[in-house]
């Protein structure tokens, strides 16, 4: 059964690279060269930490920003524009008629130029942007971690089909069996949990994963990934477009001939058409803005409680050493926290996605 996760995460990259292109969110260049007396601006730092970039910096050394540039793929007027986003040198440089912005209403985007200026040229339209930004590496990095996983432990069952789990499958197998047992079984039934398990385990740990690795501070670690609203977005579409595929007579039946519900609830006006209509689309916003939400809540309120270090430091240094006493502690409390959200959130996305199967494929009741 494991086996089939292969063909699934191919899919899901490709979508997911392409929603993180069109639709993404707008990349905060965020490292830009600081000036000597350059004022902390708590809600930048935050915002620029928590948006996707089109480099991924790893340190700051004085006023040298170490980062690793990522490819810009742009398609400007029908031509195809590929080089590193070094070319733009944080944004303080132009590049074949290019430039990232770095204020305005397309901060965070790159725009054209004037011929032989760095003037944005405002009368141009936008490039067609399918860079690989730091959350699309994320991406790649997360599904490759997903396909070892997967596929080791499927190995390990294939090799070894009636001996005691060891090693990875001994830590993968508890989950995968929670997954089966307390969600997929209880939520869609006996009959047909199984043609379903595989769907809800990817996207168990596909979600659980990156919340995992958006909160490693370090390289390869540190993209917001599940905080950007293009990979809660693929993820709940997946989920609606599934449900809708599934869907039998039953389901159809409940939402557009109400079953228990007075006849002028559904004609000549379709109330109940129309409210049952919006509550199926509601599902997979409502899964989409609450993974957004929490991941990015918990990222903003630890990043927050650093800041009060650096801002109180600024007003006096014995306010800064004092609010450390609060703030680290209240820091490492929210690490914690976010450990446990990032496992409900995965649980609850899970355990949402079965109850709207087991809705779709329930039988009628005579």
């Amino acid at each position: 059964m494991l086996g089939k996760y292969k063909y699934f995460l191919f899919f899901l990259l490709v979508t997911l690279l392409f929603n993180l292109s069109v639709f993404g969110s707008e990349p905060a260049e965020k490292h830009s060269e600081v000036p000597q007396e350059e004022t902390f601006n708590a809600g930048t730092m935050i915002i620029d930490h928590i948006l996707d970039a089109h480099e991924w910096h790893l340190m700051t050394i004085g006023q040298t920003h170490v980062s690793i540039p990522l490819p810009v793929i742009l398609i400007s007027e029908g031509e195809l524009h590929i080089f590193l986003s070094s070319r733009f040198h944080h944004g303080h440089s132009t590049y074949e008629g290019f430039k990232l912005e770095k204020e305005g209403k397309n901060k965070g985007k790159i725009v054209r130029t004037k011929s032989g200026s760095d003037e944005v040229d405002e009368t141009a339209p936008l490039p067609i942007d399918l860079s690989i930004t730091k959350n699309t590496v994320a991406l790649f990095f997360s599904v490759a971690l997903l396909l070892v996983i997967f596929l080791t432990v499927a190995r390990g069952y294939k090799r070894n089909p009636n001996k005691a789990p060891k090693g990875l499958q001994s830590l993968i197998e508890p989950i995968i069996i929670f997954v089966r047992d307390d969600i997929a079984r209880s939520a869609i039934g006996e009959k047909k949990y199984e043609k379903y398990t595989p769907y809800l385990l990817t996207l168990f740990f596909f979600i659980f994963i990156n919340n995992l690795i958006g909160l490693i501070p370090i390289f390869p670690g540190g993209a917001n990934l599940t905080g950007n609203i293009a990979v809660t977005m693929t993820l709940a579409l997946f989920t609606f477009f599934i449900t809708q595929f599934l869907g039998k007579k039953a389901y159809w039946g409940h939402i557009f001939n109400t079953p228990g519900v007075p006849i002028f609830m559904k004609l000549p006006v379709p109330i109940m058409p129309v409210i049952e209509m919006i509550g199926m689309i509601t599902k997979p916003f409502v899964l989409m803005v609450r993974l957004f939400a929490n991941i990015t809540a918990g990222h903003i309120i630890g990043l927050g409680f650093i800041s009060l270090i650096i801002i109180l430091g600024k007003i006096n240094i014995g306010l800064g050493y004092g609010i450390t006493v609060i703030s680290i502690p209240l820091s490492i409390f929210m690490t914690f926290v976010e450990l446990l959200v990032a496992f409900i959130q995965a649980f609850v996305f899970t355990l949402l996605t079965a109850l709207y199967f087991s809705a779709a494929v329930e039988e009628a009741h005579h």
